[in-house]
Formats: C-alpha cells, sequence, structure tokens
C-alpha cells in the first residue's frame, strides 16, 4: 500500500510538473501581491500554478498565468482569476536573476505557492529545461533507486 506523500502545513498548490519538465539550478522565496479576495480564495486551496511562469522586467519580478479561482462569498469587487501579480524580492536579487536569464539558456518557473505566517509565498526556481532523453534517463534512476530501496525493506 502506498505511503500518503507529506505536505507542508501551509502549502496551497505545487507545481509537479516542473521538477519533471525541468532541471532545477537554484530557488528562492518571494512574497506575493495580492487583494483580500485572493487571499481568502488561497485559504480554501482554490489555485494552481500549472502554467505559469515568473517575468522579470525593467526590475519588477512578476508572477504570470497563476489561477487564483474567484472568492465564492466575494461581491462585484471580486479578483480576476489569472493576472499579473508583482512579487516581492529585493532588487539585487532581480538583478542577479535578470543577468543569469540573460547569460544562459534559463527559463524562471514557480514551484510552490504557500502561507508563512499570514503571508502568501512563492517558492520561484531559476531552471533548465530538460530534453526527452533526459527525462527519461531521470525516470529509469528513479526507478532502479526505488527498487533498491523495496529490496533493503524485504531483508
Amino acid at each position: 500500500m502506498a505511503k500518503p506523500a507529506k505536505q507542508q502545513p501551509g502549502l496551497i498548490c505545487k507545481n509537479r510538473q516542473a521538477r519533471h519538465d525541468y532541471e532545477i539550478i537554484e530557488t528562492l522565496e518571494a512574497g506575493l501581491v495580492l487583494v483580500g479576495t485572493e487571499v481568502k480564495s488561497l485559504r480554501n486551496k482554490n489555485g494552481h500554478l500549472n502554467e505559469a511562469w515568473v517575468r522579470i522586467k525593467n526590475g519588477i519580478a512578476s508572477l504570470e498565468g497563476a489561477y487564483i479561482g474567484l472568492y465564492s462569498e466575494g461581491n462585484r469587487q471580486n479578483h480576476e482569476p489569472v493576472r499579473s501579480r508583482r512579487l516581492l524580492l529585493n532588487s539585487r536579487e532581480i538583478r542577479r536573476w535578470q543577468g543569469l536569464l540573460d547569460k544562459k539558456n534559463l527559463a524562471c518557473i514557480p514551484l510552490s505557492l504557500y502561507f508563512k505566517g499570514p503571508w502568501v509565498k512563492v517558492e520561484i526556481a531559476l531552471a533548465r529545461g530538460r530534453k526527452k532523453y533526459d527525462k527519461r534517463h531521470e525516470l529509469k534512476k528513479k526507478e532502479a533507486q526505488r527498487d533498491i530501496q523495496v529490496s533493503m525493506r524485504r531483508r
């Protein structure tokens, strides 16, 4: 019988496909500028990062394509589900990541969205895209590791 996956206490959603499609080079925690109904909707775990990415333009980092569902008790001032949301990062970190993105063929993607106290944080990563054969190689490696663990437990 499979064990349930361990979850962080404040975890809202994870971009599980990101670790499969990309090789993670470096991660960073960033704050997120949200409106009130977005926070209430996220408390109900109503959001996902499947098609989201991070854009750095003119020294401003923003989260694009992230979906945060409408708040059910919201009124006419409810938020748009998919919109650009500003990331709160130190300007030095933004400049450094912008330089890395310009020099190398890298992407900036969100990995997870979670609560840290009363604040919503997003874990972003500097990543390099994997080729199809790299993905297959990683799956073989994980499968071999799993087989080793199973055989060790049987002893």
